[in-house]
C-alpha cells in the first residue's frame, strides 16, 4: 500500500494511537490525513503527542484528545494545541504516562482494567470519573488502588525502519509501539526499508519486531518520519521544527507552513540538505 491509502483508511471519528516525536510517527500518513481532509480524530498520546498532533489540531481534523503531554520538545510549546485548548475547539482528557501505558496493558492482556498506585492523591482522579479507587483484595488492612480501564484504540499508526516479506515490522526498542500495535484494533505502519525473508528467524532483530499477527498493513516511505528522526538513519530536524515554531504560533503562518510542506508534494518530505 501507499501512505495515502493507508490515510484513507482511517475513517473520520476514529480514536488513532500516536507515539511521541522521538519514537517514530509516521509523519507521511498525518499528511495524507490532512489532505483527505480527515475530521473528528480522536488521538491518543502514547504517552505524549507532539509534532504529529499539533499539525493536525491545527488543520481541524482533530476533536478530542487523550495524552500527558503536547509539545514541541526543544522546540517550544505546540502552537495549535495551544490556541485550540484555550479557545474551546478541542477537548483534552487530562491523563499521566503510567496511566495510559497501564491502560493500553489491560487491552493487550484482554482484561478489562489494570491497577495503578502512582495517580493516587492527585486531582486528576477527580477529573477522570472512569478510573475507580477500590480497596485492594489482597491486603488485610485498608490499602486503596486505582483501576484504570482498558484503552484500545480504533488505530494504531507510527514509522518503522524495516518490514520484510511475512509482514512484520522492526522498532527496536521503541517496545511502547508494540504495546500500542497489540492493544488497538488495527494497526497501520509506514516503513523505511524493505528486508528480504523473516526477521523473525533472526536471533538479533526478533527481540525488536512486531509479528505480522499484530499489524494489518503497511506502506514504504522513505524518511517517512520527517522532519523527525529515526535513530541510527538520521536524526531529527531541529532547524526544520523551529521554523515551524515560528510560522504555526498564528493560523496564517500555520496555513502557510501546510501549502509550502503538506499541500506541496515535492516538499513533503526532508530536503536534500537536511542533516541525517
Amino acid at each position: 500500500m501507499t501512505p495515502e491509502e493507508l490515510a484513507a483508511q482511517i475513517p473520520d471519528g476514529a480514536l488513532l494511537g500516536l507515539p511521541p516525536d522521538y519514537s517514530m510517527p509516521s509523519m507521511a500518513v498525518v499528511r495524507s490525513l490532512i489532505l483527505l481532509k480527515k475530521r473528528n480524530l480522536r488521538l491518543l498520546g502514547v504517552p505524549v503527542l507532539g509534532l504529529s498532533a499539533d499539525l493536525l489540531i491545527g488543520a481541524g481534523c482533530v476533536s478530542e484528545i487523550e495524552t500527558s503531554a503536547v509539545s514541541l520538545d526543544e522546540a517550544g510549546l505546540a502552537p495549535r494545541f495551544t490556541e485550540a485548548v484555550e479557545k474551546g475547539e478541542i477537548s483534552v482528557r487530562d491523563a499521566t504516562c503510567p496511566a495510559i501505558h497501564t491502560g493500553l496493558q489491560a487491552a493487550e492482556k484482554g482484561v478489562p482494567f489494570m491497577p495503578l498506585r502512582g495517580i493516587l492523591g492527585s486531582d486528576l482522579v477527580s477529573l477522570r470519573p472512569e478510573w475507580k479507587v477500590g480497596q485492594n483484595p489482597f491486603a488485610e488492612k485498608q490499602d486503596s488502588i486505582l483501576m484504570v480501564p482498558a484503552i484500545s484504540p480504533d488505530i494504531a499508526l507510527f514509522h518503522a525502519r524495516w518490514a520484510d516479506d511475512a509482514g512484520n515490522v522492526w522498532v527496536g526498542r521503541r517496545r511502547e509501539l508494540a504495546t500500542l500495535a497489540h492493544a488497538s484494533k488495527r494497526c497501520f505502519a509506514t516503513y523505511e526499508e524493505k528486508r528480504p525473508g523473516n526477521m523473525l528467524d533472526d536471533e538479533l532483530l526478533a527481540p525488536g519486531v512486531i509479528t505480522s499477527a499484530y499489524v494489518t498493513a503497511v506502506a514504504p516511505a522513505a524518511r517517512g518520519a520527517w522532519p523527525l528522526g529515526v535513530a541510527g538513519l538520521y536524526g531529527i530536524d531541529d532547524e526544520h521544527l523551529a521554523r515551524y515554531a515560528r510560522a504555526a504560533k498564528t493560523r496564517e503562518g500555520f496555513q502557510r507552513y501546510l501549502d509550502e510542506f503538506v499541500c506541496t508534494p515535492r516538499k513533503s518530505s526532508s530536503p536534500a540538505s537536511s542533516p541525517a
